[in-house]
């Protein structure tokens, strides 16, 4: 990873919501727009924690059967991939189990690695322990709620993982709330805010006009025109 936002950048990210980013990302067509995010799978479960930013450590885990010889990753070596991360850190965990039945992430996960400076987790596997994580303030974006840990173990850490459809590398930037979760191209992240705000300026233009007793269908197919001449 060579780029790493200042924190006022990173503050900034977090007054947009994702739809907005999804949106200012298109300007730049890097990318068809139905790439480049989670799906639906990857629900946010604390919505009133609001918005999280933040570089991707990744791994991934197996829990229905006990790690067979040579086939754990030690947890050390975890530790070091999310020290070696620029904060603030989002955990992107990939569980490979067909059926999801053992929990990596509960209350000790959360305040363990909210100790190192990770602010929150992604994963297609599940999470427990909700009203304990969600009073610490670490946020839970998962596929599944589950009860037991089961045989959790690592067996792959600081390669890619695809979670929700996307995949995701160590030091990708993730931006997630309530909506679901996107990953920031890091070559555009500095420039972001400022496309979505001429965005966000347009679309106020629409919204007032429609809201106006001056409205038309002629004048608002002009303005829509103007502003999404592509549609």
């Amino acid at each position: 990873m060579n780029v790493v936002l200042s924190t006022a950048e990173l503050e900034a990210l977090k007054t947009l919501s994702s739809p907005t980013v999804a949106n200012a990302i298109e300007t730049f067509n890097l990318k068809p727009r139905n790439q480049g995010f989670m799906d639906w799978s990857i629900r946010c479960l604390f919505p009133d924690l609001g918005v999280m930013v933040g570089y991707a450590v990744t791994a991934k885990i197996e829990a229905e059967q006990p790690a067979a010889e040579g086939h754990r990753v030690p947890i050390a070596q975890w530790w070091d991939a999310v020290e070696k991360t620029p904060a603030p850190r989002v955990l992107v965990m990939q569980d490979l189990d067909k059926r999801p039945i053992g929990a990596f992430w509960g209350e000790v996960q959360a305040n363990v690695h909210k100790a190192m400076g990770c602010i929150g987790v992604v994963t297609d596997g599940g999470v427990r322990d909700l009203d304990e994580v969600k009073a610490l303030g670490f946020h839970f974006f998962a596929a599944h709620v589950l009860v037991s840990h089961s045989y959790v173990h690592l067996v792959d850490v600081g390669g890619p993982v695809k979670v929700g459809g996307l995949v995701v590398k160590p030091g990708d930037l993730i931006h997630a709330d309530r909506h679901g979760a996107i990953m920031i191209p890091l070559e555009i992240a500095g420039d972001l805010v400022k496309a979505a705000e001429r965005l966000q300026k347009g679309e106020r233009e629409i919204i007032e006009y429609c809201q106006s007793e001056e409205f038309t269908f002629e004048g608002f197919k002009e303005l829509w025109r103007r502003f999404r001449p592509y549609s």
